[in-house]
């Protein structure tokens, strides 16, 4: 049983025995090779979000209706990925024994594997669809095999071929395309063939990770690695939703928010939103 978390996302306060879902930060960005600072995304985010409503008009759902406990962030050991990996993954674990669907707070990218290993654990047969501006599928980043950008190669390390689908994809090294042509499905640029993929995985357990830079840098400064050419909000908003509504989401992150490279609010905002509606399109 977790302890409630005293400083919540809006609306997110429900008790550990009625919870079906449960947050949980994870404060983490020491592989970030670019510009660092996500470590602050899952706190700017929580405190963020009361400048929003807890009602969505585009769903007609309010988060006041719905049994999510924000159990807080994480104290991680920043100088030991594998170490914070290991942490976020026992936190996943305790949400995952008491049935309940963990939605972990970025951090960097990294972080999903942590909560992916306790995930896989519990459903092997779990696919994942993956939003990001980024392949992900490096093998290693500067002899290191634990970096934000091997972080889909290490979870397909687990599942294989054939488990992992991309959309939004518009940076990688040439080898990590090359590579993934033939293990994983990666569709460039947009969310072409969302929903073709939801349909051949209904009823199958999905794990969602959503790195918010797939959205453009117009829209989202506030990111270590923004890449020009990415989804407008409202694309991305209407993915999400599609996602978290139709698919059987056994467990989902939203990460590398980070705060401070967009100094006006408008990212944290977006990512704010982001979260709401993906909580609010889950099924009762």
């Amino acid at each position: 049983m977790l302890n409630r978390n005293i400083e919540v996302f809006m609306g997110c306060d429900a008790s550990w025995e009625e919870a079906d879902t449960v947050l949980f930060g994870a404060p983490f960005d020491s592989t970030t090779s670019f510009r660092p600072g996500t470590r602050f995304g899952c706190g700017a985010i929580r405190r963020e979000s009361y400048g929003l409503e807890c009602y969505s008009p585009y769903q007609d759902r309010d988060l006041a209706d719905k049994k999510i406990l924000d159990s807080g962030d994480l104290e991680l050991c920043l100088g030991d990925a594998g170490k914070a990996l290991d942490q976020i993954e026992e936190r996943a674990e305790i949400i995952l024994s008491g049935k309940k669907r963990p939605f972990l707070l970025g951090g960097e990218h990294l972080v999903t594997l942590g909560a992916f290993r306790a995930v896989y654990r519990h459903f092997p047969e779990v696919s994942i669809i993956h939003f990001d501006a980024h392949a992900d599928l490096r093998q290693e980043y500067l002899d290191a095999q634990l970096s934000h950008a091997c972080v889909l190669r290490r979870c397909w390390d687990l599942v294989g071929d054939g488990k992992i689908f991309q959309f939004g994809i518009r940076s990688g090294d040439r080898s990590e395309f090359a590579w993934g042509r033939d293990h994983v499905t990666t569709r460039k640029f947009d969310f072409s063939g969302l929903e073709e993929t939801l349909g051949m995985l209904r009823g199958k357990p999905v794990y969602f990770t959503l790195d918010l830079d797939v959205l453009d840098p117009s829209v989202f400064p506030g990111t270590g690695t923004p890449e020009p050419g990415g989804v407008s909000f409202d694309a991305l908003r209407q993915a999400a939703v599609m996602v978290c509504s139709r698919a059987w989401i056994v467990g989902c992150d939203v990460n590398e928010l980070s705060p401070h490279y967009d100094m006006s609010g408008i990212s944290t905002a977006a990512a704010c939103k982001i979260v709401r509606e993906m909580l609010l399109a889950f099924p009762e």
